[in-house]
C-alpha cells in the first residue's frame, strides 16, 4: 500500500482511482475482480485514500445539459491588486451562483472564470454580479461555441511522466 498522504502511491492505488473515477458507485465485487484484489484489501486501500484527502468526496456526476444550462462563457477578470487580493476577490468570484470554476492566474489577467447558465440574461447577470465585486476593474468574456471535451479524469489524462512520478519504484 502507498503512502498517499506524500504524494506517491503504488499501481494499485492508481489503477483503483482509475477505476473509481469513471465510476464511483461500482461495487467492491467488481473492483476486486477487476483489480485481483480481496474485497476487503479494495476497502481499506478506498478509505486509505480518503483519509489522505486524495478522494476528495463522492458526488454524482450531473448533466449540465440536462438542466438547459448549456451557454458556457470563460470570462478573464482584471482586478486591483491590494493585499490579499488574489484569496478575497477569489472568494467572492467563486460565490456568484452560475460561475462553476475560478482560476488565479499570472499575465495579463488576474482570474478566469467559467460559468454556466441558461441563456444570455442569466449570463449578464452572472457578469454584472462579477464586475459589482469590490476590486474588480475589467471582465473580457469569450462564449463557448461547443464543447469538444468535458470532465476532469485525473487519472486517465496523467501524461506518463506524471505518473512515474507518482508511482513509488
Amino acid at each position: 500500500m502507498s503512502n498517499s498522504s506524500d504524494g506517491r502511491f503504488d499501481e494499485m492505488d492508481i489503477e483503483l482511482l482509475r477505476c473509481v473515477e469513471s465510476d464511483f458507485d461500482v461495487s467492491l465485487d467488481t473492483l476486486s475482480q477487476q483489480l485481483d484484489l480481496s474485497k476487503s484489501a479494495v476497502h481499506y486501500r478506498l478509505n486509505k485514500l480518503k483519509d489522505a484527502g486524495v478522494i476528495r468526496s463522492v458526488t454524482a456526476d450531473l448533466d449540465p445539459l440536462a438542466f438547459g444550462l448549456d451557454m458556457v462563457a470563460l470570462t478573464e477578470v482584471s482586478v486591483t491588486h491590494e493585499q490579499g487580493y488574489s484569496d478575497t476577490i477569489g472568494t467572492d468570484l467563486a460565490g456568484v451562483k452560475g460561475v462553476e470554476q475560478v482560476y488565479y492566474t499570472m499575465g495579463d489577467v488576474d482570474f478566469v472564470v467559467v460559468s454556466r447558465v441558461q441563456d444570455r440574461s442569466q449570463m449578464n447577470a452572472v457578469i454584472e454580479e462579477m464586475v459589482a465585486i469590490d476590486g474588480v476593474n475589467e471582465t473580457s468574456s469569450r462564449f463557448v461555441m461547443d464543447e469538444v471535451t468535458s470532465g476532469t479524469d485525473v487519472v486517465d489524462n496523467l501524461p506518463d511522466a506524471a505518473r512515474s512520478k507518482l508511482v513509488e519504484e
